[in-house]
């Protein structure tokens, strides 16, 4: 069936260790000013500017002349965790534009996932000052960028702009779509057989049923995701546990990346968590994050805070 993208949630040890992890903020941080755009659009930003928008070309009426990054969030990922990794990039300069879908958004992609892409394309074109831009993708982000990129490839010439500005691509617990009868069930019921169960049964039966209207479409972004329109180097962080994610999966995307003379830095641990390799191993996964993002050039960009520290 190919290479696409599952979603992830559940309310156990990765969002527990979420909770109770250390990471706090530093006293001399500025406060993070956060803006719903759209309903699956939030804008992180430490500008003190007042932030204002046209609710129809999602333009911002004056730019904060900082760079962007694109968080291609997980499924039902609460604002409080994604805030954690938008500060990341904060506290170094960057606006930060998190995109975010609802599971029903996820099953019914004509309606949902592929309007979602619409409207992520619309506030990146319509607001071009944004230059750098680094993507930074989890779980189901990747399918979500997928469909983006299925967009872009029908109309090159006006889209090539975007791709252009988008020079580092960071890939957190990105997962297969054959992956989904096992990893979905016990990612949101571990504990309970039955519904465990019950809730297989369904995924296999929406999977065939809703072919035309879901399955074809995960095929179509898996299949653009691995021969990608973007072409700026990679960092991919996986680990070898990750039952919804695998290594063997994640591999097979970068070894088609790396025949296209992409550049990719791939590290799978040995033991982590799904879409929380963050919580369990901070430090490397800073250090590693800062590396690709000096190896891009990032760093060199006038508006980005000289202050990476791990």
């Amino acid at each position: 069936m190919g290479f696409t993208w599952i979603w992830f949630w559940r309310k156990t040890e990765n969002e527990e260790e979420v909770e109770n992890s250390t990471m706090t903020a530093p006293k001399n941080r500025r406060s993070i000013i956060t803006r719903d755009i759209t309903k699956n659009m939030t804008f992180f930003t430490e500008c003190t500017d007042k932030i204002e928008w046209d609710s129809k070309t999602l333009t911002f009426k004056k730019p904060t002349g900082n760079p962007l990054v694109l968080i291609m969030s997980w499924l039902l990922a609460k604002q409080k965790h994604l805030r954690k990794y938008a500060e990341i990039y904060t506290e170094l300069g960057f606006d930060v534009l998190v995109v975010h879908i609802t599971p029903w958004q996820l099953l019914w992609p004509t309606k949902g996932t592929q309007l979602v892409a619409a409207d992520t394309l619309k506030f990146l074109e319509n607001n071009s000052t944004y230059a750098p831009i680094v993507v930074h993708g989890f779980s189901v982000g990747a399918y979500q960028f997928g469909e983006m990129m299925l967009m872009m490839s029908r109309d090159m010439k006006r889209y090539q702009p975007i791709l252009d500005r988008m020079i580092s691509q960071v890939w957190d617990s990105a997962a297969d779509i054959t992956e989904i009868p096992v990893g979905l069930p016990k990612s949101i019921f571990p504990k309970n057989p039955r519904m465990e169960s019950a809730l297989r049964n369904y995924v296999m039966y929406h999977l065939k049923t809703f072919h035309n209207q879901a399955t074809v479409h995960y095929m179509r972004s898996s299949q653009m995701f691995h021969s990608t329109l973007l072409k700026a180097p990679a960092l991919f962080l996986v680990s070898k546990n990750d039952v919804i994610g695998p290594e063997s999966s994640n591999r097979a995307v970068t070894d088609n990346w790396e025949r296209a003379n992409i550049k990719v830095e791939f590290k799978c641990w040995e033991n982590s968590l799904h879409a929380a390799h963050y919580i369990r191993h901070r430090d490397e996964y800073l250090s590693l994050l800062f590396k690709h993002l000096e190896y891009t050039g990032v760093f060199e960009n006038s508006s980005v805070k000289s202050r990476a520290k791990l």
